[in-house]
Parts: C-alpha cells; sequence; structure tokens
C-alpha cells in the first residue's frame, strides 16, 4: 500500500515531467547546439566481446554459514557473476549468483562494517566478548554493503589480490550507478527531475547518495527511504534472539522487502512510461505545430516570476552562496584537475612504453599485441585507479554542511566517470591515426617516428577537451550545490505564491509550461552568473591548466571525425598476416576466447589449485548435503580453520604438482612496469621507462584451458539464476544493455 501510494505520487511528476523534457528536446533539435565540438573520436562499443577481469576468490555463503571458493567474471556490463569453480564457467553451467552491484559499498574491513550494521537496527548492539554477526578467514576482506539489499562477503588470500578486487568492485560500482542512460533526450531528464520535485515536495532538498542504477532501482531506493524508518520501528522490537541473529534476521527482512518493493515498482513504472510513450506522437506534433506560442506563452510567464522572485533571490545569492562559490570551485578544481592530469600521464606513459618496445623487440608483431591491449587501458581498473584516488581527496568540509550536501561521492563518480570517458577518447583517437597512418610507414624508424608525432596531436587534443568537460563539471556541481540550497532558502515565501501564475498558462501548452520548473529557471538564472564568472576567472589564472573560453580549436582535423565513423580496429585481425577470411564460426569461436582486460600476473591462486585438482574434467560432480547446489565440490574450505588446512596442505604437495598442472589453469601475466607500478614510483616524461622484455607471457592455446569466453546474457548481472543449482540450457551469447536484475543468490 505505502508503495503504490508513492509510486503514484512520483507517476504523477513523472507525466509532468516529460511533456516539459519533449518540449525541451525539440526545441534543441530545432536551435540546435551552439557550444564546443570535441576534438576527440567517441567510440561507440568500447568493450564489445570482452571480459573485464576473471578470477577466484572465497565467498561467504549466508544459508549454511561457511566460506566456499567461488570464481567470479565480470563481464563487459559489469555485473558480477559468480560461478562455483572455473570448471562451471568453462562447461557453461549456470552461475550461482548475479549481482547489480549499483548503490553498494564496497569495505575492506570487518570494523567499518559492523559499525554500518551496529547503526542500521537502533539499540541491537553486541555486547563486548560476544562473537560479531560476520568473522573473515583471512586478514583480506571484501564486502559490499548495500543500505537495503542484501551484503555480499568475499575474501581473497594477499593484500595485493584484496586491493586489485577492490578496484575492480569499484568499476563495477561506479559503472552500475551510472545506469540512467545520457543518450536519452526525454526519458532521462523526465525522470531524474520527477525525482528530484518528489523529494523537495516531502522538503528533501540537495544530494542524494541512492541516486544509483537504472529508473527502477532509482524509484526502489526511493520508496525504501520513506518505507524502512516505519517498518523498523514496527519490527525492530519483535526481533527475538541474540543481538547478532537480530541484525542478521533484519537484513534478511530488508531485503526481501527491497525485492518485493522493486517488482511492484518495474511494473507500475513501465506502465507509466507506456503511456506517456503512447501519448509522445501527439504531443509532438502540437509543440511542433506550436512552438513558437508556447516559447513566447513561457517568457510571458518567466517575465512575471522573475519580477516576483529575482529581487528575493539576488539578495539570498549576495549573503549566502556568493562568498563561498570560490572556495567550493577551489574544493573541486584541485582532486578534479590532479585526476585528469593523471589520466593524461598514465596514457603517455602507455603510449611511451609500448614505442620503445617496438624499438627493443620488433615491429608490426609487437605493435599489434600491444595496440589491442591499449585499446582498453581506460576499462582497465587497476591501471586507472591512480587516477579515481585523485578524487578521494575532495572534501567540502564546513561548506558540506551549510549547504546541505549529504555525501561528495555524487561529485567523485562524476568526476571519475569523465577521467574514464576521456582515456577511452583518447586512445580511440590515437588508435584510429596510427591505424591511417600505417599503410605509408616504411620501416620501424618511420612506425616509432609515426607514434610520436601521433601521440603529441592526441595530447593536445586531449588538454583541449579536458578543458572543456572539467569545466562544464565545475559548473554543473556548483549548480547542484547551491540550487537546492537557494530553493530551501526561498520556499517559505515564494512557493506558496506560485499557483497564482498558473492562470498565465494556456490550457493547451499546460503539458509544456510547468510554473515549479520556470521557477526553479529564475533561481538558477540569478546564480548562474556568478558561477560562469567565477569559472572563468579560474581559467584565466592557469592555475589548473584550463583554457580561456575564447580558445576554441575549429575544424583543426577536418577529416578525423569522418574517420571515427568507420568500422572499429580490430588489430588481431586485421594485422594477423591471414589474408584469406575467417569463417564465421572461428571468428564466433575466437571472440570467445578474447583474454580478460586485467590479467592475473600471481599464476595460481593457493585455493584454485585445491578446488580444480578435486573436480578434475573427467570425474563426475558429488553432491554435498549442506550445499544447495549439487555441483559443488565436497571438499571446499568450511571455515577459517578448513581454510587454513587445505592450504597447509597445498604449500606441502606444491612440489609433487607437474609442471603442466599449474600452466593449465594459470591467467597469463602482465607486464609489471605497465600493471603495478605506484603513481609515485612512474618514470618522468623525459626518461619513460619500458617494461623489461620478457615480463609478459604470450596467452596459453585455448587447449590450455584459459580461454575467456564471451559473456551470455546469463552472465551479464541482469537475470536471475536457476533455483536450487538446476541446470539449464546454455544461452546463447549476447549483449544486455539494461541493469534490471535485483542482487540474487540461489
Amino acid at each position: 500500500e505505502k508503495t503504490g501510494k508513492v509510486l503514484g505520487e512520483f507517476c504523477r511528476f513523472y507525466k509532468e515531467q516529460y511533456g516539459v523534457a519533449l518540449f525541451n528536446s525539440v526545441r534543441y533539435e530545432i536551435e540546435g547546439n551552439g557550444g564546443p565540438q570535441a576534438q576527440l573520436l567517441h567510440r561507440k562499443v568500447p568493450l564489445e566481446d570482452h571480459v573485464i577481469y576473471s578470477g577466484n576468490l572465497f565467498q561467504y555463503i549466508e544459508e549454511n554459514k561457511k566460506w566456499r571458493n567461488r570464481f567470479c567474471v565480470v563481464p563487459h556490463n559489469y555485473g558480477l557473476v559468480l560461478y562455483e569453480n572455473k570448471l562451471a564457467y568453462e562447461r557453461d553451467l549456470p552461475p550461482r549468483v548475479l549481482v547489480n552491484s549499483a548503490g553498494y559499498k564496497i569495505l575492506t574491513s570487518v570494523d567499518q562494517y559492523l559499525e554500518l550494521v551496529n547503526s542500521s537496527l537502533p539499540g541491537v548492539t553486541p555486547k563486548s566478548g560476544h562473537s560479531p554477526i560476520l568473522k573473515c578467514p583471512t586478514d583480506f576482506p571484501l564486502i559490499l554493503w548495500h543500505p537495503y539489499a542484501r551484503h555480499y562477503y568475499f575474501c581473497v588470500m594477499t593484500g595485493k589480490e584484496q586491493e586489485k578486487w577492490r578496484a575492480v568492485f569499484q568499476d563495477c560500482v561506479r559503472h552500475c550507478n551510472n545506469g540512467i542512460s545520457e543518450d536519452s533526450k526525454v526519458e532521462a531528464p523526465a525522470f531524474t527531475d520527477a525525482v528530484r520535485m518528489y523529494r523537495q515536495s516531502k522538503e528533501q532538498y540537495g544530494t542524494w547518495d541512492m541516486l544509483c542504477g537504472n529508473e527502477t532501482q532509482v524509484l526502489s531506493n526511493l520508496v525504501m527511504e520513506e518505507l524502512l524508518p516505519e517498518l523498523r520501528t514496527t519490527i525492530g522490537p519483535r526481533l527475538k534472539g541474540k543481538a547478532q541473529e537480530r541484525q542478521r534476521t533484519w537484513i534478511q527482512i530488508s531485503d526481501a522487502i527491497y525485492r518485493m518493493v522493486y517488482e511492484q515498482t518495474k511494473a507500475q513504472y513501465d506502465a507509466a512510461m507506456a503511456k506517456c510513450e503512447q501519448e509522445r506522437p501527439q504531443m509532438e506534433s502540437t509543440i511542433r505545430t506550436d512552438m513558437d506560442q508556447i516559447i513566447t506563452s513561457k517568457e510571458h510567464l518567466a517575465s512575471k516570476i522573475r519580477a516576483f522572485v529575482l529581487p528575493k533571490a539576488e539578495v539570498c545569492v549576495r549573503n549566502h552562496v556568493q562568498p563561498y562559490i570560490s572556495s567550493i570551485l577551489e574544493a573541486l578544481m584541485t582532486p578534479t584537475s590532479q585526476g585528469f592530469a593523471e589520466v593524461r600521464e598514465v596514457f603517455f606513459k602507455e603510449v611511451t612504453d609500448m614505442n620503445m618496445n617496438i624499438v627493443n623487440e620488433g615491429g608490426l608483431e609487437k605493435l599489434v599485441e600491444y595496440m589491442e591491449k591499449l585499446s582498453h587501458l581506460a576499462f582497465h581498473p587497476v591501471k586507472m585507479q591512480s587516477c579515481y584516488e585523485k578524487m578521494d581527496q575532495l572534501k567540502l568540509e564546513g561548506l558540506q554542511q551549510r549547504f546541505d550536501v549529504s555525501s561528495t561521492s555524487v561529485f567523485k563518480q562524476r568526476a571519475q566517470i569523465h577521467m574514464r570517458q576521456q582515456m577511452d577518447d583518447a586512445v580511440y583517437t590515437f588508435e584510429t591515426l596510427l591505424h591511417q597512418e600505417l599503410g605509408k610507414l616504411q620501416g620501424k624508424d618511420d612506425l616509432c617516428k609515426s607514434i610520436q608525432r601521433i601521440l603529441e596531436r592526441v595530447l593536445k587534443k586531449y588538454d583541449y577537451d579536458s578543458s572543456t568537460v572539467r569545466k562544464k563539471f565545475f559548473r554543473e556541481a556548483l549548480l547542484q550545490i547551491t540550487i537546492p540550497f537557494l530553493l530551501k532558502k526561498l520556499a517559505p515565501t515564494c512557493k506558496g505564491e506560485l499557483a497564482k501564475f498558473q492562470e498565465l498558462i494556456f490550457e493547451d501548452f499546460a503539458s509544456f509550461i510547468l510554473v515549479e520548473n520556470t521557477y526553479e529557471e529564475v533561481v538558477l538564472q540569478s546564480v548562474m552568473k556568478d558561477i560562469m564568472q567565477a569559472v572563468k576567472e579560474a581559467a584565466v589564472q592557469r592555475k589548473h591548466n584550463l583554457y580561456r573560453d575564447s580558445m576554441v580549436m575549429h575544424n583543426s582535423d577536418p577529416n578525423l571525425h569522418l574517420l571515427g565513423e568507420g568500422i572499429p580496429i580490430d588489430w588481431g585481425e586485421a594485422y594477423s598476416g591471414q589474408p584469406e577470411a575467417e569463417p564465421a564460426a572461428d571468428k564466433r569461436r575466437r571472440a570467445k576466447q578474447v583474454v580478460s582486460v586485467i590479467q592475473d600476473d600471481e599464476g595460481v591462486l593457493p585455493y584454485e589449485v585445491g578446488a580444480e585438482a578435486l573436480l578434475q574434467p573427467s570425474s563426475p560432480e558429488p553432491q554435498e548435503p549442506e550445499d544447495p547446489d549439487p555441483g559443488a565440490p565436497p571438499s571446499s574450505p568450511d571455515g577459517v580453520e578448513g581454510i587454513r588446512e587445505v592450504l597447509a596442505k597445498e604449500s606441502l604437495g606444491d612440489a609433487d604438482v607437474p609442471s603442466g598442472a599449474s600452466v593449465q589453469h594459470a591467467t597469463p601475466a602482465s607486464p609489471k612496469p605497465r600493471a603495478d607500478v605506484p603513481s609515485e614510483a612512474r618514470v618522468p616524461h623525459a626518461t619513460p621507462a619500458s617494461p623489461a622484455p620478457g615480463a609478459e607471457t604470450p596467452s596459453p592455446s585455448p587447449s590450455a584451458g584459459t580461454a575467456c569466453r564471451q559473456p551470455s546474457d546469463k552472465e551479464t548481472g541482469e537475470e536471475v539464476a536457476a533455483p536450487g543449482g538446476e541446470r539449464s540450457p546454455p544461452q546463447p551469447a549476447g549483449t544486455m544493455e539494461s541493469g534490471e536484475a535485483v542482487q540474487t543468490e540461489f
């Protein structure tokens, strides 16, 4: 009942905002965009046929309170897919768990987790000396915590593994949080504006941390934000047992309610969207026919609201906002500009290392090998981590409390997404220009000179585009911080008077002009001049390598964007030395063998050997009574002592393992100077270091069992696995663009 009420109210806001967004979209289409043109190319499908990462870790199974070895695959859409083991993955068996990580936090300490759990159910805290809700068998936990959905508990054996998995998980969260497509010019702005209007109607202003995931997930979070406190008050006192059991029960109850809310939300939101889409042709026809009249009517309304609101807004801006704009901007600019500078440094070093390796080790063959890796640099969580970490310095301190900013995570993640996009744009532009040049080159010396020349050319374009992107990010962030503050300040004197302006809108245009939206635009105009001036002054100072607004690159490469519209470059296929066409079946089979973007350079993990030795391809899969899946190996370690015993046995028996056994499931190593060198140890531009020759192990043949196959729809984190370990037929390979699954384990 509560869910239906919240969703009904939201859908009313959504229908209103849909008409406004449609009008803005059509007007934008007609009037065009006068902003600066990007100099770098943009890749349409960055991760086609690739797996981000795969490897082993331990997972805590809540149903039987035991730790199990799991093989985790992160496909191209950043879902977390957990299999019983590597063999289950290679045999196309259904996964155990599919996780969409939107809204999760990655914790690397049990103490951090216990603190969050204790605060989730007030008044229920285990007494000192009592066993906590979770014990980790190693010193390197990885915990996925969500305020409403179920939690996931993992651990690994070394600090290096923990850092690597943490980077991967954070990349998954970052990507899944950004689940509302920016390509949608009507539905996306209508949805986000409706969420904002709904929360403001409840007097909740400022940024919202749970604007995470796709539309259904965001709406579910919106419902749970109101529903959970009531449930906690009602159900909390009735929970029985020790403090740990009550905490565990509460987490399960919250997760069960979240799933129910999710299903109801999806059905109701889909129905509202379908209704708006059905009315869209008629609305669009009206907009195109009466565009001039609608604009005139809106300007007349805005002039009346401006006369009423602007004097009050300007006083509020002058007294409460203007003195702090430069402080907020400086707090934003320092870590953001450092992050983009690190992106430039990482790109420069990778290309320079590649160039030196080509000089030392060979020509075109080495180029193809390195370019295949370079093409996915932006999606390499470990190599990009030094860039992302710069945003951790972002602190608004006293400003955060003054302007009602609940958390800086919204701005951190947005800047990190911009960094990844700029890195991929730079790499793709470099690829395209190099590919164009290759046919004209005579030898290795020409190739190296051409790479250096193209690198310098791309860096100039990167500097311009990154300046444009950062200035836009600063303006948007300042508006996100100041506008809610102003609306809250002005609400007591202005909001109650807005109803009288409704009569100024013609009934035929009421779907496209809203008093509330026009009022917000007037408030925005009151502070926009100060924000633009602050960003302009920052660019003039050249402190953070920003270009002035007057610096515009016009058609520096008129033919470059035409090149970007061509077929994506497949370096292995284009320069493999096989002129004859590859059969379709062979091409599909080869696509399944693309190595993960990240390659494990530590060989076989100690717990991987034991699991695979117990379950060889020729042996039947034994069953275990306490594990719900009949495919589980019986000797998976059950607890702290079990894991330690297995590790002890394996370490003693390493000498008896044939050399081929470890090679069979090992993942190829990546060059250490490129993957694992800390940012402070990077070599300066003048003397770039190249990876040591022979540091990289070539990819094993398919028979070695290391092939990573193209993820199917079952692996994307978007669907639900068959319950009870039931074996379903393998699904055909495909792509899932939406992130609609609720976190589920079977």
